[in-house]
């Protein structure tokens, strides 16, 4: 029991949500057991969140920001537009794969909520497609890659490579020599963008 000795926060909810969430697995956790695991009325997580649905929406939401957040600096960085693509497009890898081995149970649960959260993981899709965008724009504009539709270049960047970042693909992340095909990936990508 978590247990509340001040104002209820809205972190402090999405904090206990994601423990109930762990212990109790999407099907089976209900608003109930997180007021339960605060020590509070379910109407107060009420209060916060209007449906179970939303509840979940915002902790799937939040842990999408926890992959998507780190991005932005790369975006953001003076430097060839190539090498801040290879640095974003790992960094997004690494971490997704660091989830999914570090801890497996808590993926699994997130890989579940995303299913469910069509309309988060959606604004998620276009946000890391727009950071993608504003690299290859980049790129355009100083004359390293040939100039053209930078939004449909951008999502195209990222469907191209899903193997390494999609939760779908989990299973063949601990496969050997995986570093190894991004790498080439990028290779492949950096070579299609350049001016001919």
């Amino acid at each position: 029991m978590v247990g509340t000795t001040g104002p209820l926060t809205t972190e402090t909810i999405l904090d206990t949500a994601e423990q109930v969430l762990r212990r109790h697995g999407p099907a089976k956790a209900s608003v109930v057991d997180v007021a339960r695991a605060l020590d509070v009325s379910h109407g107060t997580v009420y209060r916060h969140f209007p449906s179970k649905a939303a509840l979940r929406d915002a902790v799937t939401e939040r842990w999408l920001e926890r992959v998507s957040a780190p991005l932005r600096v790369i975006v953001d960085e003076p430097g060839p537009a190539g090498r801040r693509l290879h640095d974003w497009l790992v960094a997004l890898s690494t971490t997704k794969q660091s989830m999914a081995t570090d801890d497996p149970e808590l993926f699994a649960t997130f890989h579940q909520l995303t299913i469910a959260s069509r309309d988060v993981v959606d604004t998620h899709v276009a946000h890391l497609a727009d950071q993608l965008s504003q690299i290859v724009a980049s790129g355009m504009a100083g004359g390293e890659f040939a100039p053209g539709d930078a939004a449909t270049t951008g999502l195209a960047v990222l469907h191209a490579t899903a193997r390494f970042h999609h939760p779908a693909f989990a299973g063949e992340w601990g496969r050997p020599g995986l570093d190894a095909e991004l790498e080439a990936v990028h290779d492949l990508l950096v070579e299609g963008l350049r001016p001919r």
